[in-house]
C-alpha cells in the first residue's frame, strides 16, 4: 500500500497536480481522552481508532490515549472542555457528552464541547433468563402488567438503561422496577442467576451468557433487525432477533452513539480535519471487524447530520428525564 501511495505521488508530481492540503494538520501529539476506564467499550472504541490511524498513517502526529472515566465520564468531558480552543484534545464518549449536563450537576455544559463525529451505534436488546417462560416481548409485557415485583437490571442510574426501562413502562403500561449495577456485565450475571427479570444490555454484554443458554433475547429496540449473520446459540443468531415494535413494545428505535468531541472554540477547519480522518477510519476493514466483534451498527455522522441527531436525541431523552423527575435543574 505504501508503494502504491508513493507511485501515486510521483505520478501526480509529474503531471503537475498538487494534492489538496488541509488548512489544519496537527504538528504535535494528539490526546484521545477516553471518558471511561481501561478495557470498557469506550476505551476499546478509542484505541481501535488509534490503531487504525497508525496502521494507515492517516495523521503524521502521534496519538496518545488517556483514561479519565470518573463520575460517569464527566471527568473526561470536564478535562477536555477546560482546553478551550485546543485542537489537540479529543474526547471519546457516547450520548453521555450531552446528556450528563441535563441529568446531573456537572461542571461543564454541552456547549463547552463541539461534536466531531459519531462512528457507531450500540443497540439495546430486551433479555430474559434462558429458562424464562417468555417467548415474545408481548409475553413479557403481559406478565409485567400483572406483576408488581419484576425488576430490570442495568448499569448506573438515570442513564441509558434506566431511561429505556422508563420508556418501556410508558409505551406498554407496565410498572417495571429498576436496579442499577456497576456495569452491564454485572447486570448480565444477575440475569443469568435469575436475580432480576430482565436487562436491556447491548449485544456484546450478554453474548457469553446467550452462548451458554443462560439468557435469551426477546427483541431488539431497532427499526429493523440486526444485520449480522453470525450464529450465537445453536442455529440462532443476531439477525433472528425480532424488533420490539413488531412484537409487543411500541418503541421504534433506541441506540447509543459512539461519539468524538473537541473543546469549544476550535476553528471549523480543525473539526473538519478530524471528521475527515474519522470518516476514513470508518471505511477500513479493521473498523468493519470492530463493529462485527462488538455487535454494533455502522452509524457514521458528522456536520449538520450529527448536530440534528444530537438535538433530536437530547429532546427525546429530556422528555423521559422530565417525566421521571430526573432533570438536574
Amino acid at each position: 500500500m505504501k508503494k502504491s501511495l508513493s507511485l501515486a505521488c510521483v505520478v501526480a508530481a509529474a503531471l503537475g497536480v498538487v494534492a489538496p492540503a488541509h488548512a489544519f494538520e496537527p504538528t504535535r501529539p494528539v490526546e484521545f481522552v477516553v471518558t471511561a476506564g481501561p478495557g470498557g467499550g469506550t476505551d476499546i472504541f478509542a484505541r481501535t481508532i488509534q490503531a487504525i490511524i497508525g496502521k494507515y498513517e492517516l495523521m503524521k502526529a502521534p496519538v496518545i490515549v488517556t483514561n479519565k472515566g470518573s463520575a460517569g465520564g464527566a471527568e473526561g468531558f470536564v478535562y477536555t472542555a477546560g482546553y478551550h480552543g485546543d485542537a489537540y484534545k479529543l474526547a471519546f464518549g457516547t450520548n453521555n457528552a450531552y446528556l450528563l449536563p441535563i441529568r446531573a450537576k456537572v461542571p461543564y455544559k454541552a456547549e463547552d464541547l463541539v461534536p466531531v463525529s459519531a462512528l457507531a451505534a450500540d443497540e439495546f436488546i430486551l433479555w430474559v433468563n434462558g429458562k424464562a417462560e417468555f417467548k415474545t416481548a408481548s409475553d413479557f409485557v403481559a406478565k409485567a402488567k400483572v406483576s408488581s415485583d419484576m425488576k430490570v437490571g442495568g448499569s448506573q442510574s438515570k442513564d441509558v438503561d434506566q431511561i429505556l426501562t422508563s420508556m418501556i413502562n410508558d409505551a406498554s403500561g407496565t410498572k417495571l422496577g429498576y436496579i442499577p449495577f456497576k456495569s452491564g456485565g454485572e447486570a448480565a450475571v444477575q440475569l443469568a442467576g435469575e436475580h432480576i427479570a430482565a436487562n436491556v444490555n447491548n449485544p456484546s454484554e450478554n453474548l457469553g451468557q446467550w452462548q451458554a443458554g443462560m439468557v435469551k433475547p426477546l427483541c431488539v429496540f431497532k427499526s429493523e433487525k440486526l444485520k449480522s449473520d453470525a450464529k450465537v446459540n445453536g442455529d440462532i443468531g443476531w439477525a433472528d432477533i425480532p424488533t420490539c415494535k413488531d412484537t409487543g413494545i411500541a418503541i421504534d428505535s433506541y441506540s447509543m452513539p459512539r461519539t468524538v468531541w473537541l473543546p469549544a472554540g476550535v476553528d471549523a477547519d480543525v473539526v473538519q480535519f478530524y471528521a475527515d480522518i474519522l470518516k476514513k477510519v470508518s471505511e477500513t476493514p479493521e473498523w468493519a471487524k470492530y463493529l462485527s466483534d462488538t455487535s454494533q451498527s455502522p452509524a457514521y455522522m458528522s456536520g449538520e447530520q450529527l448536530t440534528t441527531f444530537i438535538k433530536s436525541d437530547e429532546g427525546a431523552v429530556s422528555q423521559v428525564l422530565k417525566r421521571e423527575g430526573w432533570l438536574a435543574n
